[in-house]
């Protein structure tokens, strides 16, 4: 959970004021990327940069808390008069208006997909001419209508989540936010996006198809756009959320496309450290994923201690250090909303 007393430190007008708006900009004030964002702004001129904002509740919570609040006609106070909340663009619209941004700019909302399928945009905005530059970002906070809902589907957890453990029993709910600028500038890059790609299984609204062939060509798309073979990859970042169906069928499509070559790659999954951010989860991976390139530290798959069958062979548990030169990272969502991106060394 994010720190309640760092939010209410960020003072936003009535206009914009939402929880997960408060969490966007406490995250771009991390790292100088507020800085950074606007350089591009400045440099390219705000017509030719673009946001691309994921997140599955967006500002679900104010509303939500608006509806709690109604007067006595049984209408929003004014309070909650927020045209720009009660929206699910609501974070996106904010990030450009914040950043005096005029360019293109769209919310996406494929669940945990959502902030992986930003980067996939993105670069289809750049190949097009759209834009020079994007931002990239993913925040989510949670709210009653996330927790409920999860919990009526019976996927948390009680304890920390383990993936791809053989005692697991769900997920860990998190919150998060994370931002990266996607330019064909690729100077000062910290990492490149060499591949992308997505596929819908169209399987069921919540469990991926039991075979995995949504996953499996997501995967195959994003190697295929970065001119990958398998054995190419480093280190694989999975999903793996804890939950008994899809690390099951992430595993699967993991162990019959990779065949042989998961021998010679690091593989684990990190939401046992974040917990599932949900529509920050691909975003907060692909973070992980370039900073292994960077420091050469591959995260453990923490908290598992008895890896499933499928993949008990092959995933990190204890994090290491390893010269990581192309690292693939997942995001599969709800209704098979899959995204696969591969990064590499911008020095290279």
């Amino acid at each position: 959970m994010v720190d309640q007393d760092s939010l209410n430190r960020i003072e936003l007008t009535q206009k914009w004021l939402s929880r997960n708006n408060q969490l966007a900009l406490l995250a771009m004030t991390q790292d100088n990327f507020l800085a950074a964002a606007r350089e591009q702004v400045s440099r390219f001129g705000p017509q030719r940069v673009g946001v691309i904002l994921g997140t599955s509740t967006s500002s679900i919570g104010r509303t939500e808390e608006a509806y709690c609040h109604l007067s006595d006609t049984d209408e929003f106070t004014a309070e909650y008069m927020q045209p720009e909340i009660n929206t699910p663009h609501s974070t996106g619209a904010f990030i450009a208006n914040h950043l005096g941004i005029t360019g293109p700019a769209i919310t996406i909302s494929t669940a945990c997909s959502s902030s992986a399928k930003a980067f996939a945009s993105g670069a289809r905005w750049l190949e097009a001419g759209l834009v020079d530059s994007v931002i990239i970002g993913g925040v989510d906070t949670l709210c009653l209508s996330v927790i409920y809902g999860f919990n009526s589907l019976q996927l948390v957890s009680s304890e920390a989540c383990k993936p791809f453990d053989q005692h697991r029993t769900g997920i860990s709910l998190g919150e998060a936010g994370g931002f990266a600028i996607l330019s064909k500038d690729s100077k000062n890059a910290q990492a490149i996006l060499l591949g992308y790609g997505e596929s819908t299984d169209a399987w069921h609204m919540s469990t991926p198809h039991p075979e995995g062939l949504g996953a499996k060509l997501s995967m195959q798309q994003a190697l295929d756009r970065a001119a990958c073979e398998t054995y190419d990859i480093d280190y694989i970042n999975l999903h793996g959320t804890g939950t008994r169906a899809n690390d099951d069928i992430e595993g699967l499509a993991c162990k019959t496309l990779f065949a042989d070559a998961l021998a010679d790659t690091y593989v684990s999954a990190t939401k046992g450290l974040t917990g599932h951010t949900l529509g920050a989860a691909g975003i907060t991976e692909a973070i992980l994923a370039i900073e292994s390139i960077n420091t050469g530290i591959v995260p453990g798959t923490t908290n598992t201690t008895n890896p499933e069958t499928v993949m008990h062979e092959h995933l990190l548990l204890t994090s290491t250090e390893a010269a990581i030169g192309k690292v693939m990272t997942n995001s599969f969502g709800f209704g098979g909303n899959n995204c696969t991106l591969i990064f590499g060394d911008a020095g290279e």
